[in-house]
């Protein structure tokens, strides 16, 4: 179960046990955390953000200083090469010769798993686009054990921006591995959560969220917590944000039935939708929650580069015994996937799509379409979905097209590189708007 080496790109990269061994870390770093100033010394963390951030950044540098080990940053992609047109394939290929570690936040969807696959050393994704933010979850299920106990068996309100917002993305995840309740209630219907989502719920964790619907006259779920999220209007084409939403406080959360013993969580910043009103209130937890990050990537850094495990076999706090660095490559993944002729990723967020020039495309598998509809593959990277014509295997030689059942065998058998994707011919356009219609968001009535 060592994470030494280890890419986290996602929440899905973690196993329960596996988070709760970085909790149990957490609670023991987090206990004395300037005590700990050995365990790192020598290592080097990079953190590159093409995002701003404030939490996220210097929490990730304060968990490292507080480890001993040295940060080198970019805090401003304006500032990289990446204004001179570097890709971001280079950057992570140079800066991974440079640091033990790398923390990357980038706007495009995909980018984490791009730098991981590339990496010889562990990636850390701080947020990918709309994707993913697993660390924030983390955090955001460290606080839910502190404050409560335990997180299976919890129920769990996701109110706020549910299509962009990447911490509700990653947090439903780390839930559903816990063993806890997921109700989704966005703010508004444009605002529902995305359908691969609510795909990769259910089809790894058998997880059917419950919904509810503000102010649509039904009572609040008898929850443990309400996690609230901000509107991304910075994900939104030409600005088409939704309505502006009526700011949370106290009269809503009483007219909503909300428990006095409800914990309020919300990942940070807030952008008008919570009221300051409520900081001083018990329930109220963002602050702890955001205090909570420091010792959380404190222990996600220690395990990824293996000397919380060789502390914790010399008695925790014992003398150490050989400075080891984390030599060991992380595990890539660079031919993961199938290649494609023709086909491209359609999302035009997806770091496959921005950086054509740097970045194969590659699919995978991950489910089965419905009666006629054949293979529905995902890209690799932002995990959008796409039709195919058909498939070529290659140590045959023989062609099998979409509607052929032969097809789901071959691509769940065959290796990544013996089979080359067919893309469907562009003047049919039921494919794309099949693809399309399945990456959209349900509405909460669904």
């Amino acid at each position: 179960m060592g994470l030494k080496g280890r890419h986290i790109v996602g929440v899905g990269d973690l196993t329960r046990a596996e988070m709760e061994l970085i909790f149990r870390c957490a609670d023991r770093l987090g206990a004395q955390p300037r005590a700990h100033l050995h365990l790192a010394r020598g290592f080097q963390l990079a953190t590159l953000f093409f995002e701003p951030s404030t939490r996220t950044r210097l929490s990730f540098e304060a968990a490292m200083g507080r480890l001993g080990g040295q940060v080198l940053t970019v805090a401003d992609g304006a500032q990289s090469s990446a204004a001179k047109g570097e890709t971001l394939a280079d950057t992570i290929r140079v800066v991974g010769g440079y640091a033990d570690a790398i923390v990357l936040r980038h706007p495009d969807e995909g980018a984490a798993r791009l730098a991981a696959d590339l990496s010889g050393v562990p990636v850390i994704n701080a947020g990918d686009g709309a994707r993913e933010h697993p660390t924030q979850t983390l955090c955001d299920l460290y606080t839910l054990r502190r404050e409560r106990g335990r997180i299976a068996g919890l129920t769990v309100v996701l109110h706020g921006d549910l299509k962009y917002g990447r911490t509700v993305h990653s947090l439903a995840c780390g839930l559903a591995e816990c063993g806890a309740r997921i109700v989704f209630a966005p703010a508004d219907p444009a605002l529902a959560p995305p359908r691969p989502l609510l795909d990769r719920l259910r089809g790894r964790w058998g997880v059917a969220p419950g919904w509810w619907t503000p102010d649509g006259g039904e009572p609040f779920p008898d929850a443990d917590a309400l996690y609230l999220t901000r509107v991304q209007r910075e994900r939104f084409a030409d600005g088409a944000a939704p309505r502006a939403l009526a700011p949370i406080d106290r009269a809503a959360l009483d007219r909503w039935g909300v428990g006095e013993q409800t914990l309020l969580l919300h990942p940070l910043p807030r952008a008008g939708e919570l009221s300051p009103a409520l900081d001083r209130e018990p329930r109220s937890a963002y602050f702890r929650q955001a205090a909570n990050g420091v010792p959380v990537r404190m222990a996600l850094l220690a395990l990824l580069l293996g000397v919380a495990e060789e502390e914790w076999a010399n008695g925790w706090g014992g003398p150490r015994q050989s400075p080891t660095a984390a030599t060991g490559p992380a595990v890539a993944a660079v031919g993961a996937g199938f290649r494609a002729d023709g086909l491209v990723c359609p999302h035009p967020a997806c770091v496959a799509h921005r950086e054509r020039t740097a970045v194969e495309p590659r699919f995978v598998l991950p489910s089965v379409g419905g009666e006629d509809r054949g293979p529905r593959l995902h890209c690799r990277y932002c995990e959008r979905p796409v039709r195919i014509a058909g498939a070529l295997d290659r140590a045959t030689g023989s062609y099998r097209p979409a509607g052929d059942p032969r097809l789901l065998t071959l691509l769940a058998t065959a290796g990544p590189d013996d089979v080359l994707l067919i893309a469907p011919d562009p003047s049919d356009a039921r494919d794309e708007r099949a693809a399309e219609a399945a990456y959209a968001p349900l509405s909460a009535s669904a």
